[in-house]
């Protein structure tokens, strides 16, 4: 069987997450722990008893989705995967959980990319909206007519779905004029700023340091990445295509329809909600789905 296992973004995080891995598995109470001396704070009080606003922190959010996926995927009986993927955060999930990084390395870069890109919101604030019922090549369009602001597509999420980013007069001149030209909706998000736009450069160069200084092995299978939609092999194009990510589109419908393309017969979604699943769904109605579970 063709089988993709895929892995959450930020967004899909909700207090208590991992705790029934933690309290069931001695294996991740393990992992949970070493996580804890690696962030050099109890990352667990906040994903288990936490509030909704500790947990949104940049510093933990990102961290918090990736223990999640990562503990959860090392958990499972039969990790099979023909392919993996990953929503932006969720690429580095993929990459662990495809031996591509281990747990530690990949954890450190994940919190190297939570505060890199909260100096980054910090240095220059931004936002995003999501555009409802929109021709791709509208908002592009759109975007691109901006001259005095900044304003780019983000999220290629699915079809008829898209994510634009930049700064606050970018995006609601870009929103204003998407409305004009009769797009069904947009709804701007409650994010801290400007992910996968220009506005990111500070957080890609902070990063791009730490990724080179990482060993990437080659994964157990190939992992179609976020900047390209396409397949990958090489770790050297890996950490490449991973340093680009955060100032590029992610190119997630091209993903999917790469993914169905090469006969895919089962999605399995590894980490917290159902949100990837959801997006599938609409590329392919007979598509078998599910939740990773232990």
């Amino acid at each position: 069987m063709i089988k993709a296992y895929v892995f959450p973004g930020q967004g899909a995080q909700f207090v208590g997450m991992g705790k029934d891995l933690y309290d069931n598995f001695p294996k991740a109470k393990d992992m949970f722990k070493k996580a804890n001396n690696i962030l050099k704070f109890k990352i667990t009080d906040v994903m288990f008893e936490g509030t909704d606003d500790d947990l949104r922190q940049t510093k933990v959010t990102q961290p918090a989705i990736f223990l999640h996926s990562v503990i959860l995927a090392s958990l499972l009986e039969e990790f099979d995967p023909t392919m993996v993927a990953g929503h932006s955060l969720g690429e580095f999930s993929a990459l662990v959980a495809n031996k591509v990084l281990t747990f530690e390395d990949g954890l450190r870069l994940v919190s190297k990319r939570a505060m890199a890109m909260q100096k980054a919101c910090e240095a220059q604030p931004g936002t995003m909206a999501a555009v409802v019922g929109g021709e791709d090549s509208l908002i592009e369009s759109v975007c691109a007519s901006i001259k005095d602001a900044v304003v780019v597509p983000a999220n290629y999420n699915c079809p008829g779905q898209l994510v634009i980013s930049g700064s606050i007069e970018g995006v609601a001149a870009a929103s204003e004029k998407l409305k004009e030209a009769g797009v069904k909706r947009v709804v701007p998000l409650s994010v801290g700023g400007a992910f996968h736009s220009p506005l990111m450069e500070p957080a890609r160069v902070e990063l791009a340091e730490a990724i080179k200084e990482t060993t990437f092995s080659q994964g157990i299978c190939p992992i179609y990445q976020n900047v390209t939609g396409q397949s990958v092999n090489d770790p050297e194009i890996i950490k490449k295509n991973l340093i680009a990510q955060l100032t590029s589109p992610v190119l997630w419908t091209q993903t999917m329809s790469n993914i169905l393309a090469n006969g895919v017969h089962s999605v399995v979604e590894v980490g917290p909600g159902k949100v990837l699943q959801g997006l599938f769904r609409k590329m392919d109605r007979n598509l078998e789905l599910s939740s990773a579970t232990v």
